[in-house]
């Protein structure tokens, strides 16, 4: 079975930081693109950041040059630096895992950004 862990979300002021981690299970973790998805209320799900098997990475526009993903394969984590937040980084932050079509989600982890 697979499962998709995420922690570290909360509630933080504009300009601060949280680092979002996501621990998978039941998959060969190094083989899949990991990524990380947000959902604001209203709005669809939109993509955060990915990383692939050999590292290469992807972002959004909206949050190049604040938000850094990483992975660790010997510990099955993939992980989000966010930094420089602002009150429109607020969403549910989704872990995705995907592999030639294999998808699977975690059950998302709530960031808000408020003074």
């Amino acid at each position: 079975q697979v499962q998709l862990v995420e922690s570290g979300g909360g509630l933080v002021q504009p300009g601060g930081s949280l680092r979002l981690s996501c621990t998978a299970s039941g998959i060969i973790f190094s083989i899949y693109v990991m990524g990380w998805y947000r959902q604001a209320p209203g709005k669809q799900r939109e993509l955060v950041a990915t990383i692939s098997s050999g590292y290469s990475t992807n972002y959004a526009d909206s949050v190049k040059g604040r938000f850094t993903i990483s992975r660790d394969n010997a510990k099955n984590t993939v992980s989000l630096q966010m930094n420089s937040l602002k009150p429109e980084d607020t969403a549910v932050y989704y872990c995705n895992s995907n592999f030639r079509g294999n998808n699977y989600w975690g059950q998302g982890t709530q960031v808000t950004v408020s003074s």
